[in-house]
């Protein structure tokens, strides 16, 4: 998720429940492979606690997946994965990432080209895709097609790109291409995604229908412990001062990481996303929240959080 799962929020996910496999914020190559590149390459950025980790990538032009697949393999990402699902005005208006349903043919060169990328070095890191169910209605031709490509791996959201996230995902559907997998391209991993809100509800689609594996991304918001296999934690029950001081390590985090000299490598906006996550579920939250969104400094934001009343408190 864009502006969401950089370094720092996957580092806070690692320390209370790890998941399985993490996911980078979608790159462009495009613009790694440009003079605006030192703009983009801070969304690479990672550690050892977030491992295995793959990147994801966007973009239109094929020579500059190649290129930049090689350099990724370098880095040592476990695997790449092409954004062909996001929605968003922007990509869909240059021709990008949900918008590649409608250009097969340049689809097909970018995964041809993603895989000689990824492959060229003597290794073959995994090449993955992830995509929606179809453009502006369920087109299982669309994964016919792409499970033609030999992927390693294939995740589905249960929408359309016309239906956003505004109606509930589509399981069946989830279902019938994994049927198609098995018929087409049994060697290609399948994972679902979409209103994931726990990992046992995760577990049982995943059984319910024969898939490989589960992807969670909005669910994180509810409940920053939703990869944990057993359940140490109920973050509803969680007091006021101990979800604050949570937020207090994630912005100390990064201040620490993004931090270079007087300005910050991130717009301290970011962390308002993150806001929601922490600061709720108690007298005064919305409130606090209100206030701690028009912070202009990390060092601003810990002020506050360390002078409020709930964090004053011995838990």
């Amino acid at each position: 998720m864009d502006d969401v799962t950089d370094t720092v929020f996957r580092q806070v996910i690692a320390d209370l429940a790890p998941a399985d496999l993490y996911f980078t914020e979608f790159v462009n190559v495009d613009g790694l492979q440009s003079p605006g590149r030192a703009n983009l390459i801070k969304k690479l950025k990672f550690n050892e606690k977030e491992q295995p980790l793959i990147a994801q990538i966007w973009g239109l032009e094929p020579e500059n997946f190649y290129k930049t697949a090689r350099e990724l393999v370098e880095m040592g990402f476990a695997g790449i994965d092409l954004n062909f699902g996001c929605p968003q005005k922007n990509e869909i208006k240059c021709g990008a990432c949900a918008a590649l349903m409608n250009n097969r043919t340049l689809a097909g060169e970018i995964i041809k080209a993603t895989q000689e990328g990824a492959w060229s070095a003597g290794q073959r890191t995994p090449v993955s895709v992830k995509t929606r169910l179809g453009f502006s209605e369920v087109d299982f031709s669309w994964q016919e097609f792409l499970l033609g490509q030999k992927l390693n791996m294939l995740s589905i959201h249960g929408r359309t790109k016309r239906e956003m996230s505004k109606v509930p995902a589509h399981w069946d559907e989830i279902g019938q291409i994994r049927q198609l997998r098995d018929k087409i391209s049994p060697g290609t991993l399948m994972v679902g995604n979409g209103d994931i809100l726990s990992r046992q509800q995760g577990e049982e689609l995943a059984d319910k229908y024969g898939l490989d594996g589960i992807m969670i991304g909005r669910g994180v918001f509810q409940n920053p412990f939703i990869f944990s296999r057993v359940k140490p934690w109920k973050w509803g029950e969680w007091d006021a001062a101990s979800k604050i001081k949570l937020y207090q390590k994630h912005v100390e985090l990064f201040r620490d990481t993004w931090s270079a000299g007087q300005r910050s490598e991130r717009p301290i906006a970011t962390l308002n996303k993150f806001c929601k996550i922490y600061i709720n579920g108690f007298d005064g939250a919305k409130e606090m929240r209100e206030d701690l969104m028009h912070c202009k400094s990390a060092e601003e934001l810990l002020s506050k959080l360390q002078a409020h009343k709930y964090n004053q408190a011995e838990v």
